[in-house]
Order: C-alpha cells, then sequence, then structure tokens
C-alpha cells in the first residue's frame, strides 16, 4: 500500500487569484470550476507537476472562520513546496518580493537544516519553499 497525500483544500474568497498564483509561480494547471449552485458551493484543482492538488473552493452559504495573513494558529498552518535546490528557492523568493508577495522569512537555513522561504499566497496562507 502506498499512502501519499492526494490533495488539501482550503477556502479562499477569489478561486481566479488563487489559481493563477499557483500556476504562475509553481508551473501548475488548474482544473475547470465546478459549480453547485444549490449549495452555494463552487471549486477548481490546482494540479502540480508531481500529482499534488489542492482543492481551492469559495461558498456563499457557509461563514469559514477568518484569519488574520499569515497569522500561526493551531491545525493546518502551511504547507511547503519542495523546488529542488538552493537556487531555485532563491530564484523564486527574488521573483516573488520583486513582484510584491510577501515574504515572511528567509530564505535561510533552519535549525533542523532545511533551507526555506516563507512567503504567504494572495489569501494570505503560510507557503514555505524549500530546497
Amino acid at each position: 500500500m502506498m499512502i501519499r497525500i492526494e490533495h488539501i483544500a482550503m477556502w479562499v474568497d477569489d478561486i481566479d487569484a488563487i489559481c493563477d498564483f499557483y500556476c504562475r509561480y509553481f508551473s501548475a494547471t488548474a482544473g475547470s470550476q465546478y459549480r453547485n449552485p444549490n449549495k452555494g458551493f463552487a471549486s477548481r484543482f490546482i494540479t502540480f507537476s508531481s500529482g499534488a492538488r489542492i482543492e481551492v473552493m469559495s461558498t456563499t452559504t457557509l461563514s469559514p472562520v477568518r484569519h488574520a495573513s499569515g497569522v500561526q494558529r493551531m491545525g493546518l498552518t502551511h504547507f511547503a513546496m519542495s523546488l529542488g535546490s538552493e537556487q531555485a528557492v532563491d530564484d523564486l523568493t527574488r521573483t516573488l518580493l520583486q513582484d510584491g508577495v510577501p515574504i515572511i522569512d528567509g530564505p535561510r537555513r533552519t535549525g533542523d537544516g532545511y533551507y526555506e522561504s516563507v512567503i504567504l499566497d494572495p489569501e494570505g496562507n503560510r507557503v514555505e519553499l524549500m530546497a
């Protein structure tokens, strides 16, 4: 049995903006939008070359709890994207910074030996860029 995380899901305000961000900076592919008007639900899957996916969802009938952008909170607090090399981390961090994307930390070597930067996506989710 091979167990892997198939996808993570996040509530967002702007599905298209999140899809554009991950497609632009991480070479992902965004699938078509699914809508269920009866439930006030819409979603799209973002797929990465590794096969990992993010489901981005919006709702008009629920009220997901909002947290401040980048806040450290209980539960899922970040996810990490492996870029393959320290140079790739440096290059993407520089590009993101030039494009006005918030950089929370790094690039740096962490106490446990990783080389990473921490950024915020357009919805304020923490994303680690790591070698």
